[in-house]
């Protein structure tokens, strides 16, 4: 049931929110030069996949998580994608591939070792990651490894249809920030 509401979300979205995704690739080769940022990600039984985003940050930044990443980094439109969470609107294309779904742990990178150890402890890689979850909306990032997969589990166990919509609303209205750059690095 899930996949299908992945899969139909993620097509409508793509198909209705086209003209935003041009315009800002359309920007984004003004702003950097290269719009997209794709960077392999751990995804279900720690397979790895291509996590697709619009990019924030100028070519070259280190490939850290984002608690770790220089504020500076960041471009003009990049910030301006980060707070209205537009960046994340590629993301759609994993989800209609079936990399990701809606809802589920945020992808984490593979030199993320502590994340990945607390999170294979509990079954967390049993399921698809997602664009967005209980720890997003909780403020909670990759900076807290053991606390973040206590929250993909706890998500994960206790997930229902209304919780799915629920997750998908909140972020789309604006709550958390989940993975945001620290200020003052």
């Amino acid at each position: 049931m899930i996949r299908l509401l992945d899969f139909l979300a993620a097509f409508f979205g793509l198909l209705l929110l086209w003209p935003i995704l041009i315009i800002v690739t359309i920007i984004g080769l003004f702003d950097s030069g290269s719009p997209f940022f794709v960077q392999t990600r751990v995804g279900k039984q720690k397979k790895p996949f291509k996590l697709i985003k619009f990019r924030t940050m100028r070519k070259g930044t280190a490939s850290v998580a984002s608690h770790l990443a220089c504020n500076a980094a960041i471009t003009k439109l990049g910030g301006f994608l980060r707070k209205t969470k537009i960046d994340e609107l590629p993301q759609l294309i994993n989800v209609l591939k079936g990399e990701m779904s809606l809802v589920g742990p945020r992808p984490n990178l593979f030199n993320q070792e502590e994340l990945i150890t607390e999170r294979d402890a509990l079954g967390v890689y049993n399921v698809l990651p997602g664009v967005t979850g209980l720890a997003q909306v909780q403020n909670i990032d990759m900076s807290t490894p053991k606390l973040l997969a206590q929250t993909d589990k706890k998500m994960i166990d206790n997930m229902t249809l209304s919780c799915y919509f629920q997750y998908i609303l909140m972020t789309a209205t604006g709550s958390g920030s989940g993975d945001a750059v620290k200020p003052n690095k």
